[in-house]
């Protein structure tokens, strides 16, 4: 980028997943390698094929979220209006900073699969008690836009707006969205994903996923790059972050904690792993060409970890093509194997994590993997310390999407 673009920067962290609610607390968690699969719990899906995933237990989004705001949402919205309100008191943007620019300041989401819980429960009503028992908010809750219609109209913000309707890959597709809202004039953007997909109407549709693990042990569900690997397993949850212009950050004394320097993407189909070799890897390339990155300055890279093992023999590949020797040197992680995949929601976790690892010069270890099969530096059992000053954060989707994110650090980077 030239000294004269306007540079996108990380400003706010708001988590909310099954290892925490919180920055800090899913840091902790993510930092010390603790998984927090389990058995699925959720009301409804007891009796489900599905038998483990990633669960948010520790948030009543009562505390929150308004009761106006929880009667006409799903669960997705709750997770993200909570997420999106933990990132913007992270970044300190108050009301008082933009009250006369409201349309400085945008939202944009990414969305897999909508509010599957409301909806259920209102077609439930339809089919039971006849029309008059559905409620208006049907016609809103379910749908992918909701969570950022939603945070707009709690905020107040009235710049650019927009939901990016994918599969996982999505989620990173969302900042280079805000990144071109942000290139054409906007100051801030409240960017992210979050999903609850463990409804029994949701979990169901899943089931088609020939790629859903079906293992009933916790500790040996979702073992990717492994010998082991037998699939994914699904969660709750996700993240928003606030971005915004570099300038704009600085005037109003923000903190700059990182810099959204590439993105890419390609489509190769759904569930086709080994053409996701190919895809990927022109992702990886066109990020780091985005960025002025060469290779060997990538010091982590966050996999998309899929757990197949065609599709990790396809990443782990992937890497190497686009990375060249480096790829088989730098370190690789894969911090989801410990909390699930959260669809769109599962690499914006993932960006959480590579802007607070390069803030500590800490990767994380990847729970429940041992023994790597694939030539890649995974790191396990613990969290490995080194100075980090470029991630690479890779996602695909199981309809096949790819996509890739490069972010710089902030401490490390001159204006």
């Amino acid at each position: 980028m030239s000294s004269s673009a306007r540079r996108t920067v990380v400003t706010g962290i708001g988590v909310v997943a099954p290892n925490g609610v919180g920055a800090d607390v899913f840091w902790k968690a993510t930092q010390e390698g603790i998984s927090v699969l389990d058995r699925v719990t959720r009301e409804g899906c007891e009796q489900l094929p599905l038998r483990v995933a990633g669960e948010v237990r520790d948030l009543d989004p009562g505390t929150l979220v308004e009761e106006r705001y929880l009667v006409q949402t799903d669960r997705f919205t709750h997770f993200a209006m909570a997420a999106a309100d933990l990132a913007l008191a992270d970044a300190r943007l108050g009301r008082a900073d933009y009250e006369g620019t409201p349309f400085s300041v945008g939202v944009v989401t990414a969305a897999g699969s909508g509010g599957g819980e409301f909806g259920q429960r209102e077609l439930q009503r339809l089919w039971g008690q006849g029309s008059r028992y559905v409620g208006p908010y049907q016609s809103i809750a379910w749908f992918y836009a909701a969570s950022t219609g939603q945070i707009s109209i709690r905020g107040g913000f009235k710049g650019p707006c927009g939901v990016v309707c994918s599969d996982e890959a999505g989620g990173l597709d969302a900042f280079a969205h805000a990144g071109r809202v942000i290139a054409r004039g906007a100051d801030a953007v409240v960017v992210g994903s979050a999903e609850a997909p463990l409804a029994p109407y949701s979990v169901v549709c899943q089931l088609g996923y020939e790629d859903l693990s079906s293992c009933d042990d916790p500790a040996r569900a979702y073992r990717p790059f492994t010998s082991e690997a037998c699939g994914f397993v699904p969660a709750e949850g996700g993240a928003m972050l606030v971005v915004e212009d570099e300038k704009a950050a600085l005037a109003r004394g923000a903190k700059a904690r990182a810099f959204i320097a590439g993105h890419a993407a390609t489509f190769t189909g759904p569930s086709r792993w080994e053409e996701s070799r190919e895809g990927l890897a022109r992702s990886i390339r066109g990020a780091l060409r985005e960025a002025d990155c060469a290779p060997e300055e990538i010091d982590v890279v966050f996999a998309d970890a899929l757990g197949v093992p065609a599709a990790d023999r396809a990443e782990a590949l992937a890497i190497a093509d686009a990375l060249g020797a480096h790829g088989r040197k730098v370190p690789v992680t894969a911090p989801k194997t410990g909390v699930g995949r959260a669809y769109c929601g599962g690499p914006v976790l993932d960006v959480a994590a590579a802007v607070m690892a390069m803030e500590h010069g800490l990767v994380p270890p990847t729970p429940n993997v041992f023994d790597v099969c694939h030539d890649l530096n995974v790191v396990t059992g613990r969290a490995q310390r080194t100075p980090l000053g470029t991630a690479l954060v890779l996602s695909r989707g199981l309809m096949g999407s790819n996509a890739a994110l490069v972010l710089r650090n902030a401490a490390e980077t001159t204006s």
